[in-house]
């Protein structure tokens, strides 16, 4: 498989990694078996993680807050260009920390990106920064004798947002690069009116794609809204600011339920009676259904007999012959012109 440009550009300039090396935002694995001394790589994927580990010589760190995380202890920080702006600030830092005094910190990320914006919030912290080369439409970038951070803290990134939908509030976490920071987006609000007016069957709840846990959030306060049992809701999501971030909006709203780290449901075990999903269907700025549409392969071992599966989706997502093959029967119980809530129940 070939490695993303941002990836390739650098191999072409591994001369600048000297010393110990951290790599910050890995997408692929294929990238350490072409560098030659080790160090760390972190990535805030879980899939990335599970198949970076196993390279001699590198230290594989799932997210910001991996315990094996250690301030001082690098000569060459490279950092790739994140999805959201915000993160960069939050990755920079995070290098800076890592940094001996003087390091080399070295920025690496593809134009269409916004590579050329992401220059700015470089020189806020390194104004030496220069470029070093253009290639595969990326653009890579150096700044020498880097001041290191004496501090770096999640917490101090974590934001609270107060979220209102039907008769809930709710304090939801969040965390640079987390989808709908500051916001419930419109397709998750759409799904939670449905649970208001087609309340699930009784029993434990999985929520795939959790995000911030704003679904297991709402269900449990609407649940007590209603004078019902609480319900407990599990949550899985891939990425790491996601999983930090439901767990401390479970902990805040009083939740109970496990928050997993998976990429996908393949290493999951369990069955349970409902599946609730607003999935991702993005890879960077690239359309990308393949995580979706494997999550429907794989969903029905995890459904319990006749248990529903109730997921949103843009209205033009091409999802709902998928849930009739691989679960059942398909209704949509709400739709705009952006959005659709299906829900199909597990056949005989």
């Amino acid at each position: 498989m070939s490695l993303p440009n941002s990836h390739e550009v650098l191999l072409r300039n591994r001369h600048l990694l000297q010393g110990r090396v951290a790599l910050l935002g890995v997408s692929a694995n294929g990238l350490l078996s072409d560098l030659p001394a080790g160090g760390m790589a972190m990535s805030e994927h879980a899939g990335v993680c599970a198949a970076l580990a196993g390279y001699d010589g590198w230290e594989v760190c799932f997210g910001y807050n991996d315990p094996a995380l250690a301030a001082g202890s690098f000569d060459t920080l490279v950092v790739f260009l994140p999805k959201a702006r915000a993160e960069l600030d939050l990755r920079l830092a995070l290098a800076r920390w890592l940094a001996v005094q003087g390091a080399r910190l070295v920025l690496v990320g593809e134009k269409k990106e916004g590579v050329a914006g992401a220059v700015k919030q470089l020189k806020a912290v390194a104004p030496q920064a220069a470029k070093i080369d253009s290639a595969r439409h990326c653009q890579v970038w150096c700044a020498e004798t880097v001041e290191s951070l004496p501090d770096f803290s999640l917490e101090q990134w974590m934001t609270w947002t107060g979220i209102d939908c039907k008769t809930v509030h709710l304090e939801v976490a969040g965390l640079p690069g987390i989808f709908s920071l500051g916001e419930l987006d419109e397709g998750t609000r759409i799904l939670l009116e449905t649970l208001d007016e087609n309340p699930l069957r009784s029993g434990p709840v999985l929520d795939f794609a959790c995000g911030a846990g704003v679904l297991g959030a709402w269900l449990h306060r609407w649940h007590e809204g209603q004078n019902r049992l609480t319900v407990t809701v599990d949550g899985i999501d891939v990425q790491s600011q996601a999983v930090i971030c439901a767990r401390a909006t479970y902990e805040r709203n009083g939740v109970s339920g496990r928050i997993l780290a998976s990429d996908g449901l393949s290493g999951v075990e369990g069955t349970w009676p409902v599946i609730l999903s607003n999935p991702p269907f993005h890879t960077g700025v690239r359309t990308d259904l393949s995580m979706t549409e494997r999550f429907l392969r794989e969903v029905v071992r995890h459904l319990a007999p006749g248990g529903e599966v109730r997921l949103v989706a843009n209205s033009f997502l091409p999802y709902e012959p998928l849930m009739k093959r691989c679960i059942g029967p398909v209704e949509r119980l709400q739709e705009d012109r952006r959005f659709t809530v299906y829900r199909a129940f597990r056949r005989s």
